[in-house]
This record gives structure tokens, sequence and C-alpha cells, in this order.
């Protein structure tokens, strides 16, 4: 691989944009180091769940429940937390592309003590999926946003290395989160992570799992608040996630402002290959348009280069679709 695709990504220097995400892809030390082979940037370990690390350490302030214990044991991935540290230990021996924990997590409770022995066992950035829907009435309107900038802050103190913030798209003002918690020490964000999607089963007449993967369709917010995000905040450093299966869909990132892109759906589909695949493609296009860095590619057509930044801002519903009949 070509010099031409390195990028840099909340400080850590990348020979790809293409960074694969926590799940499954990545829990072994044999399955990174082929994903490194395959020429991904980087790799982000499966999250731990808060739950897991203040059950296991004997922090736990969420419930009293043994029956609750039990489930989340059990339910989630099962790793125990030496598991969890030799993992990233073993990892980053076999590995020489950065590896990235992963915390799911929604309240700054006992559990964060424990990114000080993430960054301990060697991880070289730690990727905080934050997790969160305001449900009560009488809940305040701005509580998970807070909780996005406490849990930050509180992380951030703590270590030394890069702390990156998957963000989600259910909040009123993008933009303004996102700022927030660059200045509570963030170095990076990612837009966006995707929740688990509910479905209703109407034959045996319960609730369910909806389909695991992402599709291409969703990728239009990932694209507008990138540029958003992207020119409204230049400082900040961008990792595009969601809806994103092939290299024009990283090109199209890129371009409007991402340093890097997060897979997951289309390598469970199409195997390790597609990284391949997709960073020679990537690498051609540059070089059909004479870009010699993703750094050039970054931005060109971000919120402040369209022409029309009303494609972004409003929704075009009327302009495009009440001649149609």
């Amino acid at each position: 691989m070509e010099k031409i695709l390195t990028t840099n990504f909340a400080g850590l220097d990348l020979i790809s944009p293409v960074l694969i995400g926590s799940s499954g892809l990545t829990n072994t030390p044999e399955k990174n180091t082929a994903l490194e082979k395959a020429g991904a940037g980087a790799v982000i370990l499966p999250s731990i769940f808060e739950e897991q690390i203040e059950i296991q350490t004997g922090k736990n302030t969420w419930t009293d429940s043994p029956k609750a214990h039990d489930y989340v044991l059990n339910s989630l991935n099962g790793m125990q937390l030496d598991d969890y540290l030799q993992l990233i230990k073993k990892s980053k021996k076999s590995c020489r592309i950065p590896v990235i924990a992963s915390i799911n997590c929604y309240r700054n409770n006992g559990w964060i003590d424990f990114v000080r022995k993430i960054e301990t066992a060697g991880a070289d950035a730690i990727e905080l999926n934050i997790f969160g829907l305001n449900t009560e009435i009488d809940r305040p309107e701005n509580t998970v946003e807070n909780i996005y900038v406490c849990i930050t802050r509180q992380v951030k103190s703590l270590v030394n290395i890069p702390v990156i913030v998957k963000m989600s798209k259910y909040f009123s003002h993008i933009v303004k989160l996102t700022d927030d918690v660059r200045k509570a020490g963030a170095d990076g964000v990612v837009l966006f992570s995707r929740f688990y999607q509910p479905d209703i089963d109407i034959h045996l007449m319960q609730a369910n799992s909806g389909y695991v993967f992402s599709s291409n369709a969703e990728i239009a917010d990932t694209l507008r608040w990138t540029s958003l995000v992207g020119a409204k905040l230049p400082d900040v450093s961008i990792a595009s996630c969601t809806g994103i299966h092939d290299w024009e869909d990283i090109i199209k990132c890129i371009l409007c402002g991402a340093s890097a892109v997060e897979l997951c759906s289309t390598v469970y589909q199409h195997g390790n290959e597609i990284i391949q695949a997709m960073n020679r493609s990537l690498e051609e296009w540059m070089l059909a348009k004479e870009f010699k860095s993703i750094e050039e590619v970054k931005k060109q057509l971000n919120f402040d280069e369209i022409q029309d930044p009303s494609l972004h801002e409003r929704i075009q519903f009327m302009k495009y679709f009440s001649n149609r009949d």
C-alpha cells in the first residue's frame, strides 16, 4: 500500500483511513493480525460494558439484583476483565497498527478507574461508546448531553492516550455537543454509533431485534453531519461511521471532512478481502484525481465548500418532489 493513504485520526498515525469497528471481527489477536494484513489502518476491540466492569471490580452502583448481575454477565460478551486486558496486550504484540479499546457506557460512575488498566495494558486509544436515551418525562432535557461531557472529561483526566467519543445522531444540536466533548478533552469523534434496532414479530406477538447490519441508505446522515461538524469545528478529528459499504462511500466521507471511517457490516458480509479492495480503489481514484494525500481530499465538499449549504441544512422534500405526480 502506498503512503498516499496514510492519515491521522485523533492523534493516531494510520496506514489507511479504514478502521475496523468494535465487534466480533476484532475479538482475537489472530483476527486483528489478519485485519492488519488485509490493510486495516486500526482495529477497535469489542466493547467492554460498564456493568461488566462494575460487577467484576466490586464497584457496582446500578443494581442489587443477583438476576440482573447474571443477565449482564451472560448476555453481553462474557469476557472477563483480565481477558480483555490480555486481548489488548496480545493484539499489540502481534499488530503494528493501532489497537483501540472500547467501552460501552452511559454513566460516570465506578467503572471509570478501569481505563487506567486499559492504558497500562498498551491500548493506543480508548473509544467511548456512550449509549443513552432520555425517556423520563421528569428528567432534564440535557441530561444525556451532560453525561457525554462528564464521562469524557473524567476519562481524559485519568489517561494520557487519545480518547475518542463515538457519538449518537439522536440530538438536537450535534455540532454543539461535539464542541462540548472537544472542550472536555476528546481527541476525536466518531459520527455515528448505530444503536440496537428493534422490530416486532406480528405472528409471535413479541418484540425482537431488527436487522443487525447497516444499509448503504444510512450514509445520508453520516455525510450531512460529517460535513457540518467538519466545517463548523475544523479542529475536530472525525471518523465517519454507519452506512459505509464500498470505496465510493469512503471517498464521500473524506470529501466531507473525515480523516477515517469505521467499517463493520460490510466486512462481515464480504470478508477481509473488501478492505484491500477498498484501499486499492481509493488509491486509484486519488491518483486519477491527482491527489497526493488524504489531507488534500479532506473537506473538498464540506459545508463551507459546497455551493448550496441548504442541501445539508434543510429538508429538501418540497424542492425536489413537489412537482412529481
